[in-house]
């Protein structure tokens, strides 16, 4: 590894399913390859096969991103998300007083910055300026309209720090023009030892189903942002392409100035897909601890620590990956706020190399409760309970928990003693489901 700290972007992408880009398996469409500037970022890092998130949703994965510890022991991530009703709660948010990666980072010496989507709880309570941030330009809610940047409210929300913004333009162009802008200004610092630690949080591509050529949608779907009588396979294929085309400027503006060796770029989605993504071969999306749900891409790009062309199977999820970052950055956890999350450093050195690592989830929607241990994955869904050994049948279809009963026991009792860790869901969290069988039928 280098002995200079590295600048950081962590790009997470909005509901992407497993196998929604080329180096995961995906089809190319009618267009092309739909995400030819990230597969390069994975062929020139570590690609990472069994990497999961935090939550099947997307505050919840949030939470856990930034405070590096299960989200469950705040408040703000039992909601199945947070939604615009909470706008003026004092409780459902990520606490300034919490540590987080953007705020122990910026004690290490790294300016930080947040463009896109925060989505973890309102002004005046909660912001990103409160966590960490140094700068933010983007979204306070889950998902805004791509041309008018409203929220599902009807009430406009971009922001430039905790100021109201307008701007023109499609929200993906937006989002990447401003990093590329952000990198330009902070190159002569980062060259002269300021390194940077930029989120960049996209949207896309989350509803409302708009490419760059669909303004005339907007007025449509302006009050029914989930869009349920719109939206196809291509124009969501689109949709991810815009945001790859957003990456491959930024790591040419990163070329420009000389950063692109010493910049570790990570790249994932908060949860699994919706509903015209590819999760092949798993089954269920956002909202399911089915595989779909939670397993999403992880890749790594940092060309002065990590050898191009490398596959990890290691286990890991969001809050390993944010641990990650900050021993690479040189930061230190704060005693008092110890971390779940175990950093990848030394798997990004070395891809073969390999450490246990169980994995825990759950869920109020359904009573869904997850364990993945080794090759096996203890579920609970409707109160229905499933066993599954994912190295022979990661799509779960055949269910091992009769065969195997000793097996289950010790899953379930090691989930139980995990859950007793964690605080309770409090009887008021919501669940907020923005369709259901009667808009389509199930998966």
């Amino acid at each position: 590894m280098t002995a200079q700290r590295p600048n950081i972007i962590y790009i997470v992408s909005d509901d992407l399913g497993y196998a929604d880009l080329g180096c995961y398996g995906g089809r190319e469409a009618a267009f092309g390859p739909v995400s030819p500037h990230i597969d390069r970022l994975a062929a020139g890092g570590v690609k990472f096969t069994q990497g999961y998130a935090n939550s099947p949703v997307c505050s919840p994965t949030r939470f856990a991103l930034m405070t590096m510890r299960y989200q469950y022991r705040l408040r703000g991530a039992m909601e199945e998300p947070i939604n615009s009703r909470s706008k003026g709660s004092t409780t459902l948010g990520l606490p300034p007083e919490v540590p987080t990666l953007p705020s122990l980072l910026k004690r290490a010496g790294y300016h930080t910055a947040l463009i896109g989507k925060w989505h973890l709880g309102y002004p005046p309570s909660f912001g990103p300026r409160r966590s960490g941030y140094d700068e933010f330009f983007g979204i306070m809610a889950g998902g805004v309209d791509y041309f008018t940047h409203c929220s599902s409210s009807g009430e406009h929300d971009m922001y430039l720090g905790e100021d109201e913004h307008h701007e023109v333009g499609y929200l993906t162009d937006v989002l990447s023009q401003r990093t590329v802008d952000h990198i330009h200004q902070r190159a002569a610092d980062a060259r002269a030892g300021t390194p940077f630690f930029l989120s960049l949080h996209y949207t896309a591509p989350h509803w409302p189903w708009e490419t760059r050529d669909d303004a005339h949608v907007a007025p449509a779907v302006a009050k029914h942002l989930f869009h349920l009588d719109g939206g196809n396979v291509h124009s969501y294929r689109r949709m991810i392409h815009h945001m790859d085309e957003g990456i491959g400027r930024i790591m040419a503006a990163l070329r420009q100035h000389g950063l692109d060796h010493n910049t570790l770029v990570v790249f994932t989605s908060d949860n699994g897909g919706e509903r015209f993504s590819d999760n092949w071969p798993l089954v269920g999306g956002k909202m399911d601890l089915t595989e779909g749900g939670i397993r999403v891409p992880w890749i790594a790009h940092w060309p002065a620590a990590i050898a191009p062309g490398a596959v990890s199977t290691q286990h890991c999820m969001t809050m390993d990956w944010s641990a990650t970052l900050l021993e690479a950055g040189g930061g230190r956890a704060d005693p008092d706020w110890p971390l779940d999350g175990q950093s990848l450093l030394g798997v990004l050195r070395e891809p073969a190399q390999r450490f246990e690592r169980p994995l825990y989830w759950r869920m109020n929607h359904r009573g869904q409760r997850a364990l993945r241990e080794g090759d096996w994955k203890y579920l609970q869904v409707d109160g229905h309970e499933y066993l599954f050994n994912l190295a022979q049948d990661e799509r779960e279809r055949a269910n091992l928990a009769a065969r195997e009963p000793q097996r289950l026991e010790r899953l379930r009792a090691q989930w139980l003693a995990w859950d007793a860790t964690m605080p309770p869901i409090p009887a008021d969290a919501t669940v907020s489901l923005g369709y259901s069988a009667k808009d389509m039928p199930q998966r």
